[in-house]
């Protein structure tokens, strides 16, 4: 069962983040990225304004919860996978072909709509609601990364792993909110079926790996020349696989202790210990 349990994790870990960071690549080529309350990547006020929107967000999910049930809350779903399917979507085209990206300017709007009625007529299909979450993971990562900076993102993390403590053992709201998701089956978790059970993968797991390794592929990219830009990917892969060992250790001592514990806080140190590893042997990650 856990081999299986690995081997899906895994699947969806890369796939998510090497389509993040196409999408991050197609966005920094563009010159795109997220005003959080300036267009400044270097401002630590960005990471607290960031983490006060998903307070503000996770408190009107709530609400949706316990005063809207079932249909707002789907509804919530299908806007967050219908913009971030919009961003996945251009970006892919653009970097299959800038002519065709040219000619068919609407193709990601096109695949947004398909995969949004897709999931409103086939609600309970897991591997389409996979699907979604994908490019959910993708497409928000890659926004937010292009968007910060490496100090910033590393308080934004750090202050969200903080959260998820919290979150879980205090509060206890994202067990709460881990209800809801599960019982309509909505794109922010990723299902994992074995024989036995099916499993729960939160999409926040692998999209704050992706903002962090998004961020440190920006800073990596401008400073490796004449190396070609994809140099910049090997500190990002160290980063990424040290994700997925805190997320690995987190769900195996969940399964030896038969207790719920939150994936982050884990996560974030591994990666924090491994850019500082990055760091230490000078390559390019600040």
């Amino acid at each position: 069962m856990r081999v299986r349990l690995y081997a899906w994790l895994f699947v969806f870990f890369a796939l998510s983040q090497a389509l993040g960071i196409m999408v991050a690549l197609t966005l920094i080529q563009q010159g795109v990225q997220v005003s959080i309350i300036n267009n400044n990547p270097q401002d630590p006020w960005n990471a607290v304004a960031l983490i006060l929107y998903i307070l503000v967000a996770t408190g009107v999910f709530l609400l949706i919860i316990r005063f809207f049930k079932k249909r707002a809350v789907g509804w919530f779903e299908k806007i967050a996978v219908f913009s971030t399917t919009w961003v996945v979507g251009d970006a892919a085209l653009y970097q299959a072909s800038a002519a065709a990206y040219e000619m068919i300017p609407w193709f990601g709007l096109a695949l947004a709509f398909l995969i949004t009625a897709l999931r409103i007529i086939f609600a309970k299909n897991i591997w389409l609601k996979n699907l979604a979450s994908l490019f959910a993971v993708a497409g928000a990562g890659s926004l937010i990364g292009v968007s910060l900076g490496i100090w910033p993102v590393l308080l934004f993390i750090s202050l969200l792993a903080v959260y998820d403590i919290i979150a879980v053992f205090v509060t206890k709201h994202m067990v709460t909110m881990a209800k809801a998701i599960v019982s309509q089956n909505l794109a922010f978790t990723f299902t994992i079926p074995t024989k036995e059970h099916e499993f729960q993968l939160g999409t926040g797991d692998l999209v704050i790996p992706l903002v962090f390794g998004i961020a440190v592929f920006s800073t990596a990219a401008p400073k490796i020349a004449p190396l070609p830009i994809y140099a910049a990917l090997l500190p990002v892969s160290m980063i990424l696989f040290a994700s997925v060992l805190g997320l690995i250790a987190t769900l195996h001592i969940c399964a030896e202790r038969k207790i719920a514990l939150p994936a982050l806080p884990l996560q974030t140190a591994y990666m924090v210990a491994m850019w500082g590893a990055c760091l230490f042997a000078g390559m390019p990650v600040l």
